[in-house]
């Protein structure tokens, strides 16, 4: 989605312009969608976990796709816990539940806090230039494209 600090209202969602159909194309390609999000603005009190849940609900109605799993961290990032991107725990976790080999998987983020996890996790990774991405070209990923669509025909493009 458009970037917007500490996002607890679904009223400023708008999920950035062709992601939804490339999640949908790979998703018909037998690949996995999910979600793996810091979400500081609950550990602040910024706003609660029902308003996130209200967040990706929107996000999910935008995109006109619904991932098969979001894993989010409540965590500050003075707390530098296990599950707080860059640490891998929520792949971790994504593995576990939902038997996915990080090591044929992609990691795709605008940051470079999605990268270095990713990385530390032995997926692929794809930094996209939407959202902070223009920011982060910096931050070593496997490739760079303008955005989720381009990220997608990459993927579909190098299997495994």
């Amino acid at each position: 989605m458009e970037e917007v600090d500490y996002c607890g209202s679904a009223s400023r969602v708008s999920a950035i312009p062709h992601t939804g159909p490339a999640l949908k194309i790979l998703a018909e390609a037998g690949w996995l969608n999910v979600i793996i999000t810091n979400q500081s603005g609950i550990g602040r009190g910024y706003f609660s976990e029902i308003d996130y849940e209200a967040v990706n609900e929107e996000l999910f109605r935008q995109l006109g796709f619904r991932t098969e799993a979001a894993y989010f961290c409540p965590d500050t990032p003075e707390k530098k816990t296990r599950r707080r991107k860059p640490g891998t725990g929520m792949i971790e976790e994504a593995s576990r539940d939902l038997g996915i080999d990080p090591a044929i998987s992609w990691f795709v983020g605008d940051k470079t806090s999605d990268i270095a996890c990713g990385k530390a996790a032995g997926c692929r990774t794809i930094l996209v230039l939407t959202g902070y991405g223009e920011d982060h070209r910096d931050s070593h990923p496997d490739h760079i494209v303008p955005d989720a669509a381009a990220a997608a025909n990459l993927i579909l493009s190098n299997p495994a």
